[in-house]
């Protein structure tokens, strides 16, 4: 069985840069009839609150993701101890003393010499006095990950054939001098312990991958199968960043966007994949393979995003509507029909109500006031249907002399107040004759 994972750091809320990798390993999820695993990388305790982390959770719902497991890295620290005692026995793990400013100097002064700013390894000579005098200075460890420094190849599923050469690589910091874990050690060990077979993620991780399949040897685990993606940007052609406040999947949420629309663009936006309708994730899933993701940027556009929103309210059928129309107290499958194809976001459609409900503010042109006394007394008899517009509508063009736009723009402004709207041979039916009585003067 396949297992992806989505491994979030719950320290703020979740953008699109964030849904797409989410997303895409749903996808593969769903395509393969694997197992998706939610995993909250939350070592980071002065920043990774549980808000964030139920917020990811309710984001992702939205989205219309749910989880086969959900595991929390804070929980499971038992694990990435065993992991570094092992590491250290075999002599892959070893503790550096270096301040960050001594590391700052080096590495300037590596530049200096024209020489790559990387770790010289300076620690692994230290002898057992010398620890202990740092010791007795104060100074605690870091733990460094010795690399073998070779060439890592892999066959990633989107780029293909990727080689990542480790020594030009510094020996990684696994872990902090105050003994908390960075990213990579607790990430390793979760991959091998729930068997992740896939993993899905930006291409801005390629290089760490080197790192982590060396890390998954040393430790005795099956290295699983890479697939890294281009990157959204936004319409500026920058990255999506928690730390640049970038808009938030709930924030587009509470701006009324259809799920559907942003998962769409947050996952086709830079594949061969048409940005279009679908009916749900599923029908993306079955159509989206890694072929089709560009090896180019992956920019977003909003103008595109409304579109593509309102074309889903354009084709939703009354059944889906339903229940979000009663909520706001509208209920008529001929009103949804009717009004749908105006509107850009589903709230939209309690303003394009009132063209049926009112009130309305009728427009009247005071040139316009002698031609609509007669169309308010020629107006038909009931009963009405989709035939009354047309023969009102040619009774006065005889009457008048009048067509086009002198013929039915005062009509419609008169009507509804507006210069656009849905069609009037619908709309005339919804309002009835008393209602379009008082509407014309």
């Amino acid at each position: 069985m396949t297992v992806v994972r989505w491994a979030p750091s719950p320290t703020g809320r979740i953008h699109l840069g964030n849904a797409r990798p989410a997303l895409l390993n749903w996808f593969f999820a769903r395509r393969t009839g694997g197992r998706y695993i939610l995993r909250m990388d939350d070592t980071d305790l002065a920043r990774s609150t549980r808000e964030f982390a139920d917020g990811i959770e309710v984001d992702l719902a939205w989205l219309g993701v749910t989880p086969d497991l959900l595991v929390r890295q804070s929980e499971r620290t038992a694990l990435y101890d065993a992991a570094r005692d092992k590491l250290i026995a075999s002599g892959r793990l070893y503790p550096a003393y270096e301040t960050e400013d001594e590391l700052d100097r080096k590495r300037a002064r590596a530049r200096l010499l024209g020489k790559p700013p990387i770790y010289d390894r300076a620690a692994l000579g230290l002898t057992d006095e010398q620890k202990a005098a740092y010791e007795a200075e104060g100074r605690k460890p870091h733990w460094r990950f010795k690399l073998d420094g070779r060439p890592v190849h892999f066959n990633d599923l989107i780029k293909g054939p990727q080689t990542v050469n480790t020594a030009s690589m510094s020996d990684p910091v696994l872990i902090r001098a105050d003994g908390s874990y960075l990213y990579t050690l607790p990430s390793v060990v979760d991959d091998i312990d729930l068997e992740v077979t896939h993993v899905i993620r930006g291409e801005d991780h390629v290089s760490n991958t080197g790192t982590q399949i060396e890390i998954i040897e040393a430790l005795g685990g099956a290295v699983p199968t890479f697939a890294h993606h281009n990157l959204l940007t936004d319409a500026a052609g920058q990255g999506f960043s928690k730390r640049l406040g970038s808009q938030s999947i709930s924030d587009f949420r509470n701006e009324g966007y259809e799920p559907l629309a942003v998962a769409v663009m947050a996952t086709l936006t830079g594949t061969s994949l048409p940005i279009e309708p679908y009916k749900n994730l599923d029908a993306i899933a079955e159509k989206l393979d890694f072929s089709m993701i560009s090896h180019g940027a992956a920019r977003f556009d909003p103008v595109e995003l409304d579109s593509l929103n309102a074309r889903l309210l354009h084709a939703m059928p009354y059944e889906e509507a339903f229940p979000r129309l009663s909520s706001m107290g509208l209920e008529g499958e001929a009103i949804w029909n009717l009004l749908r194809e105006n509107l850009v976001r589903f709230q939209d459609i309690a303003e394009w109500s009132k063209l049926v409900t009112g009130p309305i503010e009728p427009v009247i042109a005071e040139e316009d006031r002698e031609f609509l006394a007669l169309a308010k007394a020629m107006l038909p008899a009931e009963p009405w249907d989709e035939t009354t517009w047309s023969t009102w509508t040619n009774a006065l063009k005889g009457a008048t002399g009048r067509k086009g736009k002198a013929l039915f723009l005062p009509l419609r402004m008169a009507l509804t107040g507006r210069h656009d709207g849905p069609e009037l041979k619908s709309l005339l039916v919804l309002l009835g004759r008393k209602a379009c009585l008082d509407r014309l003067p």
